[in-house]
């Protein structure tokens, strides 16, 4: 894995409506980037990335509405700023949440099914192999299972034959949990996706800022 190459720290967006915000924090402290928590509309203007995390996706989508952060969110996503979800975030980042209508990003092109591992007490740990990483130690706790996929969506690790890990542009989703590990190479992975990408949001803002003045 290589290691991050920016000029600056990174500030990474966590969306602290509800869910482990704070083992995010941890993680993203590990690695020498700031992390800010994500309430409003206005906290997205000067972050590189976001992280969406665990929780619960039916309530974390209603708040996202609330707020309009969803709005915001989508309109970020569409300038190029990269966004991870883990668990509820890859619910909510999904096009399609098998046998539900809950509020969602609909930002990636997967279909996919909430709990579909079983309840609390069925989470579990699982030796998992990723793409450009290694050998992981994954954490599910009701787990979603991602059930379909298209557009060029990429499978980087995958548990029973089920992808668990996807990439698709500047989308990241894993549905288990590697804030709850003392590893951080799942958010060093984000991070090189976040200095990748910041070249071309901080153009498309050039132009953007040219065009109205």
């Amino acid at each position: 894995m290589q290691t991050v190459i920016t000029n600056s720290k990174m500030k990474i967006g966590i969306l602290a409506l509800q869910g482990d915000a704070r083992e995010h924090k941890r993680a993203l402290a590990k690695l020498g980037a700031e992390p800010i928590e994500v309430k409003l509309p206005q906290d997205l203007d000067d972050v590189d990335a976001l992280i969406i995390p665990g929780g619960e996706s039916t309530t974390i989508g209603m708040l996202m509405g609330k707020y309009k952060l969803d709005v915001k969110i989508k309109q970020k996503h569409g300038e190029g700023m990269p966004i991870y979800g883990t668990c509820a975030g890859a619910i909510l980042l999904a096009k399609e949440i098998i046998g539900s209508k809950q509020p969602k990003l609909g930002l990636a092109d997967i279909s996919i099914k909430r709990n579909d591992y079983g309840r609390q007490i069925d989470s579990f740990e699982a030796d998992l192999s990723i793409k450009d990483i290694g050998p992981f130690k994954g954490v599910f706790i009701r787990a979603p299972i991602i059930k379909g996929f298209y557009n060029g969506t990429e499978i980087l690790s995958e548990y029973k034959n089920n992808p668990v890990m996807m990439r698709q542009d500047n989308i990241l989703i894993t549905t288990f949990h590697p804030e709850l590990t003392n590893d951080t190479r799942v958010h060093e992975y984000f991070l090189n996706m976040a200095a990748e990408y910041k070249p071309i949001r901080e153009a498309r803002k050039e132009l953007k800022e040219s065009n109205e003045s």
